[in-house]
């Protein structure tokens, strides 16, 4: 059974990847009518991750049709972590106004 992190049967290390690397990949999926698993495997990345990127580069040429477009994702994930943050604060809120109340009585 292999070991998280060793080069035989593990996970791989995860990898960063510029810009400029994962348009051409997308442009050979999207451009050239290449196969997500064809250009993955010549390219050595993992087809889910080929696909996210092929999946957002059509967001963005048709405007958000085909799903969200990278200023929508980037919206998303400041409000997500805005409700998160209002949460916690509301849970306090309660607990000090709970607290507060038996004071009181």
């Amino acid at each position: 059974m292999g070991r998280m992190g060793s080069s035989k049967g593990g996970r791989r290390a995860r990898r960063q990847f510029g810009d400029e690397f994962m348009a051409g990949a997308v442009r050979l999926v999207l451009d050239e009518g290449k196969t997500v698993g064809a250009v993955a495997r010549e390219l050595d990345l993992t087809p889910s991750s080929l696909g996210n990127w092929v999946r957002h580069a059509r967001a963005e040429r048709t405007k958000g049709k085909s799903g969200l477009m990278q200023e929508e994702r980037e919206e998303l994930t400041r409000l997500r972590k805005e409700n998160r943050e209002l949460r916690i604060e509301r849970d306090l809120l309660k607990k000090v106004s709970a607290l507060f109340a038996r004071h009181q009585a």
